[in-house]
């Protein structure tokens, strides 16, 4: 965690905000290539490290691009929208920094799976693209907003927490399946497939294992942070208008019972209540005694 600080303090202003629409219009591009041509992309964009390593390096980059048919078009727009809104709210979440971090660090995962592929037989070829990546962003939000319901068929609600339970039992069993298989038939086609799911996890698990911090950065705490920060752009998008000096003036807190505002003191701390229905904000001698306003 002290790392990504650092990092963050460091060169966390060149991290790309709002990421996720770029992955939107790489969909698209995909989209538009596999209809045109549906080889295109494995003749000249795949990560494949054969031909890598003859000096088409653009693959290392051009893999990105999902391999996508104009067929499928309805299933792939859904998949977008649905990474979008997942990728959003982690963005949210973590800040853009962080959730690059997450992004960019499955990449180079990717990579190297790929390469360590090649390197131990180079008959194989792991043509992998960012589908498993896209999925580990699901374990990331099923950690931090556990209770959402996604409508499955669009009729049935269940909580993320159960699909992410049977996303992960699911890939266990592919793991341990493919990896039985490979010992039982004696082919390592088995083992090279289990390549992208166990590069996607490790980057989920890793990025996990090494941000949490049990006592100031839980997922709840993510989420309370999350929820602290929406309201405080929204009541700084109303703005609060108060006397000062005979003038008016916009302050960024007020508190709903006492109408103290920040410029009554440096010492006054304020906070958004959860269990009141709106954006009603309290300074700290209200935030535990007022009455909960329920619409």
């Amino acid at each position: 965690m002290g790392l990504l600080n650092k990092l963050e303090r460091k060169i966390g202003r060149y991290a790309i905000p709002n990421l996720m629409k770029y992955v939107v219009v790489l969909f698209a591009v995909g989209l538009i290539m596999g209809t045109i041509n549906p080889l295109i992309y494995g003749t000249y964009f795949s990560l494949d490290f054969s031909m890598i390593m003859k000096g088409q390096v653009w693959r290392l980059f051009t893999f990105i691009i999902p391999n996508e048919s104009i067929h499928n078009l309805l299933f792939v727009a859904l998949r977008a929208y649905m990474y979008f809104l997942i990728g959003n709210s982690l963005e949210r979440a973590w800040g853009a920094f962080r959730f690059n971090v997450y992004i960019f660090s499955g990449l180079f995962f990717t990579i190297l799976g790929s390469l360590a592929v090649y390197l131990i037989n180079p008959m194989f070829i792991l043509e992998t693209d960012l589908e498993y990546i896209y999925l580990s962003m699901f374990f990331a939000f099923a950690v931090l907003y556990p209770e959402t319901q996604f409508l499955i068929f669009f009729i049935v609600p269940v909580k993320v927490k159960y699909l992410a339970w049977l996303s992960g039992a699911f890939y266990i069993y592919s793991v341990i399946n493919n990896i039985f298989n490979g010992f039982a038939k004696q082919n390592p086609v088995y083992f090279v497939i289990t390549v992208p799911i166990i590069v996607s996890m490790l980057n989920f698990l890793i990025f996990f294992l090494a941000t949490r911090n049990y006592r100031r950065i839980s997922p709840k705490e993510f989420q309370r942070r999350a929820r602290y920060h929406r309201q405080m752009q929204e009541a700084k998008n109303q703005g609060n208008v108060s006397q000062h000096n005979g003038r008016n003036v916009i302050t960024r807190h007020k508190c709903a019972v006492c109408g103290r505002t920040e410029l009554d003191g440096d010492q006054l701390e304020f906070r958004f209540c959860s269990k009141c229905e709106g954006n009603y904000e309290y300074c700290m001698d209200h935030l535990f005694t007022h009455e909960h306003v329920k619409k």
